[in-house]
């Protein structure tokens, strides 16, 4: 046995076969609901593999999931690692363009969709030559065009296909591919061996403890360990940290919770419910809402089997940290930091926020370096942030990105992340932004998310982005775009300013600020500093 995804997940299938894997509520408020097994998933995964592979679909070709959460999601991913099929995951916001982009680009042979989403394939399809296989998840919108390749509908595909295993031989290095969110460019597809996901992207079956010594150690330690641990992954899982967040659930050998879309007042009601005990979500984003709800409609649910809120991909500010720890005070809020092209990097100190900064304590792979030297920075200086060993291949169909990112020193793999950083003498990391935001400003360097967190512990500040604006003076100056929090009176600019002032150097406070009705973030709370930079060049 290697260390492979599909090989793991049935070892674990094995040793607890009739505990609770997946909890699936369709409709949030509605009660409709599916809960499966493991057993019942690893059967139902098993059928939608054999009909990929009875419908010609080929080891090592590509398969995209343009699909809302839900349990096909994971039952493809899972059906796609059996049958050494390589699952991509689609961003389900993106119009015909941006999809014929991805299509072509990852070279998708097989695509599984939601039936609402016909139309844009049907539009995306004739452009996307390699595409041969669809399957689609419910029914179409009436009226919507077909498209030209008629689709098979999910429950006949899992209907036809064979309930048992009988795959062959796997291996650590089959593939999963996750492509980034395209926040700093063009989506890029990152490129997985099995084995480098399993211990940078899932801790090595513990993420909090030691990796384990050998594939067959993980069944070992789930039938060791009992249940009694509810995952609630609420972004959608099209973003690779919540499908991740799903697989260190299933290593576990425990349970998963999922909703269709992040409705607050309903992940509040699961959590009572299912007695959920860890959540992951994506910055203030997905915190406030939480907070508004607990103080406002939901006051007295009870979230005291919660034990962790986890955060990737955009940070949990201070303010909001203590607003919802006051209302769940058993609850640990844990700042992570990781990418698609590093897995899991390391978690913020507890004394990170606006006055020193986002610091973390980084694991023993990551290092700060100068990414023309690749050496390690001195205590001070600004580098940065590298992981090595288990790192992926490169970016699909991009060499010259692959050549950019992906090096080798010493005799090790690494991989040069687009974030900013400097170290300190314990050790700790403190994370300045990605390069590619980083506003020049009369020669200084100021990082957006050390602004916005100054800018959010303001009163009346629910959410806010920060942005460059061409300035004849000095070259660009700081633009702040924030959303003023409900019933709240619009703070004037030398109040923004005056507020910031005591928090972050004069040479970064915002010189312009725009009041917007709502801040525009991905569906995972990730910031779109695109939009945030039209916004205030538009009213400058």
């Amino acid at each position: 046995m290697e260390y492979n995804l599909a090989d793991l997940f049935e070892s674990v299938v094995d040793a607890v076969p009739d505990r609770e894997a997946l909890v699936f509520i369709d409709h949030p408020g509605t009660g409709a609901e599916r809960r499966l097994t493991y057993a019942a998933l690893d059967t139902a995964a098993n059928r939608v593999a054999h009909h990929l592979i009875d419908s010609g679909i080929r080891p090592g070709e590509h398969l995209g999931l343009h699909l809302y959460n839900g349990v096909e999601y994971l039952q493809t991913v899972l059906a796609c690692l059996k049958a050494r099929i390589v699952p991509v995951n689609v961003n389900y916001r993106y119009v015909e363009e941006e999809l014929v982009y991805l299509y072509r680009d990852a070279d998708l042979a097989a695509l599984v969709f939601d039936g609402e989403f016909t139309e844009r394939v049907a539009a995306a399809l004739p452009k996307t030559e390699k595409l041969r296989h669809l399957i689609r998840v419910g029914e179409a919108p009436e009226g919507a065009p077909e498209p030209g390749l008629r689709p098979v509908a999910y429950t006949a595909a899992e209907a036809a296909g064979s309930p048992e295993r009988g795959f062959g031989p796997r291996s650590a290095d089959d593939q999963f591919i996750i492509y980034t969110g395209g926040t700093t460019g063009m989506p890029k597809g990152v490129m997985w061996r099995a084995e480098d996901l399993f211990f940078s992207g899932l801790g090595g079956g513990a993420p909090t403890g030691e990796p384990v010594g050998a594939p067959e150690e993980l069944a070992e330690r789930v039938a060791a360990g009992g249940d009694g641990i509810t995952f609630f992954p609420t972004p959608p899982l099209m973003h690779g940290t919540s499908t991740l967040t799903a697989f260190i659930a299933f290593n576990f050998g425990q349970r998963i919770v999922i909703h269709r879309k992040f409705a607050p007042d309903e992940v509040l009601r699961t959590i009572e419910k299912e007695k959920v005990t860890s959540v992951s979500l994506v910055g203030d984003a997905m915190l406030r809402p939480l907070i508004d709800a607990l103080t406002g409609p939901l006051s007295g649910t009870d979230c005291s089997s919660l034990f962790s809120v986890s955060s990737s991909g955009a940070i949990m500010s201070e303010t909001v940290r203590a607003q919802f720890q006051e209302l769940v005070p058993n609850a640990m809020l844990l700042n992570n930091f990781g990418s698609s092209e590093s897995g899991f990097n390391g978690t913020a100190t507890p004394d990170s926020g606006p006055d020193k900064g986002f610091r973390l304590r980084m694991n023993s792979r990551t290092a700060v370096v100068d990414p023309a030297t690749y050496r390690q920075v001195a205590v001070g200086e600004v580098g940065r942030i590298a992981q090595r060993g288990h790192v992926p291949l490169g970016y699909y169909n991009d060499p010259e990105k692959t050549a950019e990112t992906f090096f080798q020193t010493d005799g090790e793999r690494w991989v040069l992340l687009g974030d900013m950083a400097t170290v300190d003498e314990e050790g700790i990391v403190t994370v300045l932004g990605r390069g590619s935001q980083c506003i020049n400003t009369g020669g200084e360097k100021v990082y957006p998310e050390e602004v916005e967190q100054a800018l959010k512990s303001h009163p009346d500040v629910y959410d806010a982005l920060v942005a460059g604006v061409p300035d004849a003076r000095w070259g660009n100056h700081v633009a702040a775009v924030v959303q003023i929090r409900p019933g709240a009176a619009e703070p004037s600019l030398d109040a923004i300013q005056a507020h910031c002032r005591s928090r972050i150097a004069g040479y970064k406070v915002p010189r312009q600020l725009v009041i917007a009705p709502e801040i525009q973030r991905s569906p995972s709370g990730k910031a779109d500093y695109r939009w945030a930079r039209g916004v205030a060049v538009a009213a400058d």
